[in-house]
């Protein structure tokens, strides 16, 4: 009986059989080589999880204050002198169709102490500033302790202290009390930080009217804070410097705080960029390990490489088990280094007190990669074992 002999060919479990023995017996060279890719694919997906569950706060946060609120300050005119805004600026403000709410500061010359035995000059970086009653509820802002000023309290020589003049103060407490000036002024209240207008933080605030009676305040707010409907906020900031002062609009200079965060978060497109790329070379460090981890089985096993081609293996099927060897090694080195990525963004998120966010796609893309990075490093040391050939492998020490 005539014929003609073809070689057999290994099934897909057979493949990937041969492929797992190769690692099974090197498995310290196996878990140096898979740490590599491990550590770049965590560092990715750790970056990216990060990003997303800091962005995420992020939004979260501009959703609970508002992106409706507008600010409005005195600046400079054509000649560079500065201006005063109309003492009914507020009331004028308040006119304006769609906006709910609306207050204003004004900026007092008063040189705080902690107490009367500081030197005039040791102010701890605080400012003063003259505030409206309705100021916390227009900003969103809370008290940490204490109370804030009522119709009563903003005619006394009583202030409310941001959160970071109390601690340069050293106020822990309310009823303590500080020096404005040469007046001993009592701490009725300290706020919680204000994230739209964090310069809050770093003032004494007291009432108009007592500004105006102790400190010598001429009535001239500084800075103008309005909250409108969501849709009217472009037509209310078109408006809002000519409305406050008319004919003379261009050294009101108008802002959106909000603005300031979603910056930020854009900021953190730009540094999640440079996070990646890090993670990438650090993946490609990994490949480079897989390709030598893999040259260096091929001279090791030579011996078996001509055994198994002597006893009929094909070329190709020598080919496809070191290709197998070098994917299995890239997929443990990835899917640890996914489980561990996602391990300390759920760990560090919890720490900050943010949502978790791995996005799927950045474990399914570092997987991706891995396999990629597994193949392009496995190629070679494939293509180098199927060329050997029997009689010289056999021969080899």
């Amino acid at each position: 009986m005539k014929g003609t002999l073809e070689p057999s060919r290994l099934s897909p479990g057979d493949i990937l059989r041969v492929g797992a023995v190769g690692l099974r017996a090197r498995r310290a060279r196996v878990v140096l080589s898979a740490l590599g890719i491990a550590i770049g694919i965590a560092t990715m997906v750790a970056v990216v999880g990060l990003s997303e569950s800091s962005r995420a706060d992020l939004m979260a946060r501009l959703d609970r204050l508002g992106t409706n609120l507008l600010t409005a300050e005195a600046g400079k005119d054509a000649l560079g002198k500065e201006v005063k805004l109309p003492k009914n600026a507020v009331a004028m403000v308040e006119r304006i169709g769609p906006v709910r709410q609306a207050t204003g500061t004004g900026d007092v010359d008063a040189r705080i102490r902690r107490s009367d035995l500081v030197p005039e000059e040791r102010t701890a970086g605080v400012t003063t500033q003259a505030v409206r009653t309705d100021l916390l509820a227009t900003l969103g802002g809370e008290v940490d302790k204490g109370a804030w000023l009522d119709p009563v309290g903003e005619r006394l020589p009583v202030t409310v202290l941001g959160s970071v003049a109390a601690d340069r103060l050293g106020i822990t407490g309310v009823g303590e009390t500080i020096m404005m000036n040469d007046t001993r002024v009592v701490v009725v209240g300290i706020l919680k930080p204000l994230e739209l207008v964090p310069t809050l933080d770093r003032v004494a605030m007291v009432g108009f009217p007592a500004a105006e009676r102790h400190f010598g305040f001429d009535g001239h707010p500084t800075t103008i804070f309005e909250r409108s409907t969501d849709s009217s906020v472009e037509d209310v900031r078109a408006v809002l410097a000519r409305t406050i002062r008319p004919g003379g609009e261009a050294a009101v200079k108008v802002s959106r705080p909000s603005d300031a965060l979603a910056a930020r978060a854009a900021a953190d497109e730009g540094l999640t960029t440079l996070m990646l790329g890090l993670g990438a070379v650090a993946l490609l460090v990994g490949g480079v390990g897989v390709a030598n981890t893999m040259v260096i089985s091929v001279l090791e096993r030579r011996q078996e490489i001509g055994l198994r081609r002597s006893l009929g293996a094909t070329r190709n099927a020598i080919r496809l088990q070191f290709l197998t060897e070098s994917l299995l090694l890239s997929a443990l080195g990835g899917a640890s280094g996914a489980l561990l990525g996602a391990a300390a963004t759920y760990g560090f998120a919890r720490t900050q007190g943010w949502t978790p966010v791995v996005p799927p796609w950045s474990l399914a893309g570092g997987l991706t990669a891995t396999l990629l990075i597994g193949m392009i490093a496995g190629l070679y040391p494939a293509i180098r074992a199927s060329r050997l050939h029997p009689t010289a492998a056999l021969n080899a020490p």
